[in-house]
């Protein structure tokens, strides 16, 4: 039988509890899942590529099946080097969805072999975003139910040190 693999793609600038959550989940639904710490030319970012995969990594200690990596290129190259069959996506709201939609369709025709799966996110999760909590931070204000601790300290760090 095939590994069923799956490949959850962001720019995790930082992880959050919502992304959290649809990492575990997907997790649980496939054999191996590889989070993608990927490269958007249209966000500035406020940790390296490095920082955030080492972030992901500090979450996510008891996922097994789950490895972090970052690329730059392609995401449908990237699942046919990886041999991937889905892709997962996480959606917060229908804003969410239309550029998500647009992205799916795109994969499937540059790569017919992998599938775009959407989860939506816990209703708690539903304004979350890693934008929210730069800004957050920035202020000074409390990022502990957004994060988790394992990286709070870095998050605010980063932050402030760019504020002064």
């Amino acid at each position: 039988m095939n590994e069923r693999i799956a490949i959850c793609p962001g720019s995790f600038d930082p992880v959050t509890f919502g992304h959290l959550d649809i990492i575990t989940r997907a997790a649980n639904m496939f054999d191996k899942l590889i989070v993608v710490v990927a490269s958007n030319g249209a966000k500035h970012c406020s940790f390296t590529p490095k920082e955030r995969v080492d972030m992901i990594k500090k979450c996510i200690p008891t996922l097994n099946n789950v490895t972090v990596e970052h690329y730059d290129g392609l995401l449908a190259d990237y699942a046919a080097s990886k041999n991937a069959t889905a892709i997962i996506k996480g959606l917060r709201a229908m804003s969410d969805f239309e550029y998500e939609f647009q992205m799916a369709l795109t994969n499937k025709k540059l790569n017919p072999n992998v599938e775009t799966l959407f989860l939506t996110t816990a209703s708690s999760n539903m304004y979350l975003s890693s934008s929210m909590v730069k800004q957050i931070a920035s202020m000074g204000g409390d990022i502990s139910s957004f994060v988790p601790d394992a990286i709070k300290a870095d998050i605010i760090k980063r932050i402030c040190s760019k504020k002064q």
